[in-house]
């Protein structure tokens, strides 16, 4: 079996200064800024996925929850898309609590986005009963908690059920962080592709709520003289 020293290892074998050097400004990392506080090794995205890929069959949760409380972004990174291949080999139940239990850890939004559909989201699409947790973590003071509430639906905008989408944005419509201004529209982009009418319905109503980024991040697949009227909060005309 794998302990999660050997994968840190692997993982810091693929890290170069210069990518590092990149994802500290792709991230924000300066003072004030959402990733002020995390530490990166300096490795791309696609060998953390070939690593996860690799060993997720051979390593003990004990040692996954050590990836998951560890510092640096892509170890934790690693640790979570663990989690994500297992879940549909081993106990669904398990693996979706070690999430929640090591949610402080889902800490930056490629950490959420690559996980909580498959993960939070999947698991409450079939738990219906366990949903209120969706509700409480948009309540939550803390950002990547919001996020995760929200971009957790993606799963169930993908079996085209979009209510739990459309009730945990109008939570969110009013906060201040654009990074929660994006993720509402990422979903609405997603309903749309399912369903142009019920995302449609849903910017008129609230269009006087609306961040000006979830609306344009929204309308993206609009066709492009409807999509320049809702930019003017044009709504009077046939569809």
């Amino acid at each position: 079996m794998m302990r999660a020293n050997y994968l840190i290892e692997e993982l810091k074998s693929f890290s170069s200064h210069d990518h590092l050097q990149s994802i500290k400004t792709f991230f924000k990392t300066d003072p004030g800024q959402y990733s002020e506080h995390d530490i990166f090794i300096g490795t791309p995205t696609r060998f953390i996925r070939q690593i996860a890929k690799k060993h997720y069959r051979n390593i003990e949760y004990k040692e996954i929850d050590k990836l998951l409380n560890s510092p640096f972004h892509e170890v934790r990174f690693l640790g979570l898309l663990i989690l994500v291949y297992l879940y549909d080999l081993d106990d669904k139940s398990h693996i979706f609590s070690l999430y929640m239990a090591n949610i402080h850890s889902v800490n930056n939004w490629d950490l959420v986005d690559y996980t909580a559909p498959n993960i939070v989201g999947k698991h409450l699409y079939s738990y219906k009963s366990k949903r209120q947790i969706l509700f409480d973590l948009s309540i939550s003071s803390d950002l990547w908690h919001k996020r995760i509430s929200i971009v957790s639906t993606l799963y169930f905008v993908k079996k085209n059920e979009f209510e739990p989408s459309l009730e945990i944005s109008k939570k969110l419509l009013n906060d201040d962080h654009d990074l929660i201004h994006k993720a509402i529209g990422w979903v609405l982009r997603e309903i749309f592709k399912k369903d142009p009418n019920i995302t449609e319905e849903y910017l008129i109503q609230n269009y006087s709520n609306l961040p000006r980024t979830t609306l344009r991040y929204a309308i993206e697949k609009m066709e492009e003289v409807k999509r320049l009227r809702f930019l003017k909060g044009e709504f009077s005309f046939s569809n």
